[in-house]
């Protein structure tokens, strides 16, 4: 319950007020004397009784609002935003301005990309047997050619124009045995050639892979990448689009390796 600080009545001092004027029969203004309160506010509160028994104080919102976004562009704004449309394309779409799109998707809880589809129930999986699936994905990190602000908390001076290294990492899904290069790209002739190396790499541990999955780059889509899939008796996997999850032994991996190595000392 949420009462004002200076109010003069609450829900409790709100039913003595009725009690005294219906019960004992006192009057009106003697009762308003009483309570520190106007004669009017003593007749609202037991005009109000028989309605409303909770007595608790009604919201402020008006019942009318002219200007009010029409409930037909509303449903058009939830519906775009629900495609994945932002705040500027719904609103340059709908005529809209920017500010008044984006208050009605917060109201709404669709200000976030996560809050759009429900979160489903968690699904995990482990391939019984090492090689079964491979999990493949690629992590983009800068150049480091000082200490940066993960040390110092000083974001600014930064090393500009040095350059990306990307980190090229494969996962077996049953053994969790990781092979990882650093290179200097992710073009398609790029992860087809570190795919073979992985390959080779695992056949040595005694593992055969069997299947691979990736996100939907345009690296692992690529003619290169496809023709070693074949070549090698690969059925390549590729996840749904927006659900990084399903490549998560990767992904987890990725963020053990920004952790543990990447920032881990000067």
């Amino acid at each position: 319950m949420d009462i004002h600080k200076n109010a003069r009545t609450t829900p409790h001092s709100r039913a003595a007020i009725i009690d005294r004027v219906s019960r004992r029969g006192d009057s009106v203004p003697g009762v308003a004397r009483a309570f520190g309160v106007c004669p009017k506010t003593v007749r609202k509160w037991l005009a109000r009784a028989p309605v409303d028994r909770s007595l608790m104080d009604r919201s402020s919102r008006p019942q009318h609002m002219p200007t009010a976004t029409p409930p037909a562009l509303t449903e058009q704004m939830e519906r775009l935003r629900r495609q994945r449309w932002t705040s500027a394309e719904i609103a340059e779409r709908l005529h809209l301005g920017r500010s008044t799109v984006a208050r009605y998707l917060a109201r709404r809880g669709l200000a976030r990309l996560g809050a759009l589809e429900p979160v489903g129930p968690v699904q995990r999986y482990e391939y019984a047997r090492p090689g079964a699936l491979l999990h493949l994905d690629v992590k983009k990190l800068g150049r480091i050619g000082q200490v940066g602000h993960r040390i110092t908390g000083d974001r600014r001076t930064r090393a500009r124009g040095i350059g990306w290294e990307y980190v090229h990492v494969a996962v077996d899904d049953a053994s969790r045995l990781a092979y990882v290069e650093v290179l200097p790209d992710e073009r398609g002739s790029t992860v087809a050639r570190f795919l073979w190396r992985a390959l080779t790499w695992y056949r040595r541990q005694g593992i055969r892979v069997r299947r691979v999955m990736t996100d939907n780059a345009f690296a692992y889509l690529g003619r290169a990448f496809t023709a070693l899939c074949a070549l090698r008796g690969l059925r390549h996997l590729r996840i749904r689009p927006y659900t990084p999850r399903t490549n998560g032994k990767a992904e987890r991996f990725i963020q053990t390796l920004l952790r543990e190595w990447a920032y881990v000392r000067p």
